[in-house]
């Protein structure tokens, strides 16, 4: 069994305004909505679970109405907090696979959740991204001090997919062993735990709505999606 675990408890502080980001309107739609509707239609997840802060109920039951989703779990004070305790929380289901996505990018396509799936049947760990097309320069005080070689970089996306039993023992693994060290992705958890991660193809279309910019591209790129 694949379960979709959308992470969804941040508070946002970059996008200003009195909702955090995933609770504002998209289309006329909460975007986290939007987010759990993509997952939902993928064929290859039986379940989603969502967890967010615990502030934020009120906004999350009017954002989730109708979609007859399991109750929300809270998250934690940090994003790699938050997944340990959803993982936690889907043990009742005993799913073979999770995929855990952000909650703010809400156009990952179909194809992207299938290629990080069908990856998961040969490796216990595999994430979505795109390389890099930029020059990359590193700046000190406000001057290039190097030139970065971007062959074989890569930028990270979600969903990013694991072996449950693997990336639970991981975060488990975690909390002791990288206590102090912020690991800004579940596929630097796994690492850490040396699990090899494959990477796979996403599109550029599955961005992460962070700032207004962001969303005024999401709202073009939906009324596309919508034409």
């Amino acid at each position: 069994m694949n379960i979709g675990l959308i992470v969804a408890a941040g508070r946002g502080h970059r996008f200003g305004g009195p909702l955090p980001k995933q609770y504002r309107e998209l289309g006329g739609v909460p975007i986290l909505r939007h987010t759990i509707l993509r997952l939902m239609r993928h064929p290859g997840i039986a379940a989603i679970q969502v967890l967010i802060h615990p502030d934020d109920q009120g906004l999350y039951d009017a954002a989730t109405a109708g979609l007859g989703l399991r109750p929300a779990l809270h998250g934690g004070a940090a994003r790699q907090d938050s997944v340990r305790l959803g993982l936690e929380g889907i043990a009742d289901l005993q799913p073979k696979n999770v995929l855990i996505h952000d909650g703010v990018r809400p156009f990952v396509a179909m194809e992207t959740i299938s290629a990080v799936l069908a990856a998961l049947e040969r490796v216990p760990a595999a994430i979505a991204g795109v390389p890099l097309a930029d020059t990359l320069k590193r700046v000190a005080d406000g001057v290039i001090t190097e030139t970065v070689d971007r062959r074989n970089l890569w930028r990270a996306q979600t969903p990013q997919g694991f072996d449950y039993a693997a990336i639970l023992a991981a975060h488990r693994r975690a909390v002791t062993e990288n206590a102090g060290i912020e690991l800004t992705d579940d596929a630097m958890v796994a690492e850490q735990a040396g699990l090899a991660v494959e990477m796979v193809a996403g599109s550029e279309e599955n961005f992460k709505i962070t700032t207004e910019t962001d969303l005024q591209r999401a709202a073009f790129l939906l009324g596309l999606e919508r034409s």
